[in-house]
């Protein structure tokens, strides 16, 4: 698969001394992890922190599987792994790496721009971006739009990057122009990562639990005992698919769901506003724990609004499922406890099929804020669709619903 030199034996022109060939790429070249986690080691790149992203999910794999601990962090959100970073190189003075997906760059921007950036406190540190919706590529619409201006972004931001290349030497090239850069600007540097760029490496510390469901599973059982007027708001990744996919199986055209295909971390807002303003409607917010604790500040949003329609439902499995099944920055963290403390007037988990069936009757009794966190394995069918529908189709047809 990896043609990098011609049988051909190639000679000095003058001595007749043989020389090494000329590097000819003759099929696609790919890079692989470990040898690029060896090139940063020798940057001295020891500290990894970052939110697992699908085009980076086989190099992340690798430093979920090799760094020691302490050294690799899988944070809430990418502004915290930056903050993170920076407070790295302040104790240690070396160079971290942090890694998102480009969709994340709105939450870096804030401390990039006030805290390292080189005209602030200049803090030299390393981004891994995944280029989700480069031009010429087909991709979801969202990554679209952000794949098309993220290199005018970047350049708003007065920050230096590159394309990472597809094979180890380019690659190595590019290490040695970016930490070169970050040495002598004082600064961060970003490389950027096209779809395919690595080698496939499969996830030893795969998040696993115990626990009976499936996501589809328990959210077939949540949506076959809401009323036909009630509202759901689905957070980004697999969640949002399986409900469509769930809702042509029953046949209905799903109207009353909104899909948020991006923008995680912020379904249970977007459902903060509606339930404000739909008072006679129960709202379900149908969330993610990696989403959840990506903006968990919502919670007290809510809690301090306390919307009595708002039924907010919790799916967790501890893991970034749809970017490679890494375990999320705290599978310990204790959601009901933190709701209540945020206000809720009622939290409570659930695990069967029999324990979520009374729990939506719980929830459709009850008065809200409420949440309902379902414990849930890890996994998703193989054979999974993406919806069929436009987002303005599904936008039009949802905002027709909530006038009825």
């Amino acid at each position: 698969m990896f043609c990098r030199q011609l049988t051909r034996r190639f000679f000095n022109a003058k001595s007749r001394e043989p020389i090494e060939p000329p590097y000819l790429e003759l099929q696609r070249d790919f890079l692989e992890p470990a040898e690029f986690y060896q090139e940063l080691s020798k940057h001295g790149v020891t500290f990894y922190a970052g939110v697992p992203d699908s085009l980076l999910k086989d190099f992340c794999a690798y430093v979920q599987d090799n760094a020691l601990p302490g050294q690799h962090v899988i944070t809430v959100n990418e502004g915290t792994a930056v903050s993170m970073a920076a407070g790295y190189y302040l104790a240690t003075k070396k160079i971290p790496c942090v890694y998102l997906q480009n969709s994340g760059l709105g939450n870096i921007v804030n401390p990039y721009m006030s805290l390292a950036h080189p005209k602030v406190y200049g803090i030299p540190m390393l981004y891994l971006i995944g280029w989700r919706g480069e031009p010429g590529k087909k991709d979801e619409p969202q990554h679209l739009v952000q794949g098309k201006r993220m290199n005018g972004i970047l350049t708003e931001m007065g920050m230096q990057y590159d394309v990472l290349p597809d094979y180890i030497e380019g690659a190595a090239e590019a290490l040695d122009t970016a930490f070169y850069s970050m040495k002598t600007r004082n600064g961060p540097y970003a490389l950027l990562v096209k779809r395919q760029c690595f080698t496939n490496y499969k996830l030893k510390n795969v998040a696993k639990n115990n626990y009976q469901l499936t996501r589809e599973e328990a959210l077939t059982e949540v949506i076959q005992n809401t009323r036909p007027l009630d509202v759901c708001v689905s957070t980004t990744g697999f969640l949002s698919r399986e409900l469509f996919e769930l809702r042509q199986r029953l046949n209905q055209n799903g109207e009353q769901d909104f899909l948020t295909v991006g923008s995680m971390g912020h379904a249970s807002s977007i459902a903060l506003g509606i339930a404000q303003v739909k008072k006679s409607r129960q709202v379900f917010c149908l969330d993610g724990d990696g989403a959840m604790m990506m903006h968990m500040g919502a919670l007290a949003q809510i809690g301090n609004i306390g919307p009595i329609n708002y039924k907010h439902i919790l799916f967790n499995n501890q893991a970034h499922d749809s970017v490679g099944a890494q375990p999320t920055s705290n599978p310990l963290v204790n959601f009901t406890q933190i709701a209540i403390g945020c206000g809720y007037k009622d939290a409570f988990q659930v695990q069967t099929k029999e324990e979520i069936t009374k729990g939506m009757e719980r929830l459709n009794r009850n008065d809200g804020p409420i949440l309902m966190e379902i414990l849930i394995k890890p996994g998703v069918r193989k054979d999974l669709g993406r919806p069929t529908t436009t987002t303005f189709e599904n936008k039009e047809k949802f905002m027709h619903f909530l006038t009825y």
